[in-house]
């Protein structure tokens, strides 16, 4: 994939992220927080975190996954793949409703 395009999905993925857990966080008790760099974002909601690299998504629970943000926009984690905006939403939705479960 281009370097290019690898860094726009890279940003594109880090701000749904953040778009979706402020959406879902007015519902809910926890503040969800994404910490963006060059190469891992991460998504906190109180103790837990998921951790996202180029390839793998990782959980404060040890859940390890693997992951891709594919050139037609959809992103696969482990065996799942979706828009970017549904998976984004789901993990997010996840994260802030289910404050003890592993999500990934």
């Amino acid at each position: 994939m281009d370097a290019r395009l690898r860094t726009e999905l890279w940003t594109s993925w880090a701000s749904m992220l953040r778009v979706y857990a402020a959406a879902h966080g007015l519902n809910s008790t926890h503040h969800a927080v994404v910490e963006i760099g060059k190469d891992e974002i991460v998504l906190r909601v109180d103790t837990r975190w998921l951790r996202f690299t180029q390839d793998e998504a990782t959980g404060s629970a040890g859940e390890q996954m693997t992951f891709a943000l594919n050139e037609d926009g959809s992103v696969r984690i482990g065996a799942t793949t979706d828009d970017m905006d549904m998976a984004a939403e789901r993990v997010a939705r996840q994260m802030l409703a289910h404050p003890v479960v592993a999500v990934i």
